[in-house]
């Protein structure tokens, strides 16, 4: 998955317009990073990267770019 798509994916599950996450934002600054939106998150880890992500490891994420680190090299940052 391209780091685009994967921020597309990111926007859908926050609600945000499309082209908002860049990824290095700060997730304490979206208002929609609550814990609904965590198991949504979690989910299309599993459907979209193949990876169940726990949530231990997503707690300890602070950045958009912490959350890209969870899936460990699918997400190709280069689009």
């Amino acid at each position: 998955m391209t780091a685009r798509k994967f921020y597309t994916h990111l926007e859908f599950i926050l609600e945000l317009e499309p082209n908002t996450i860049h990824g290095t934002e700060a997730l304490q600054d979206f208002e929609g990073w609550d814990s609904l939106s965590k198991l949504s998150f979690i989910a299309m880890g599993d459907a979209e990267l193949d990876t169940i992500v726990s949530a231990e490891a997503l707690s300890g994420c602070k950045t958009v770019a912490d959350l890209v680190g969870l899936f460990d090299g699918k997400i190709a940052h280069k689009e």
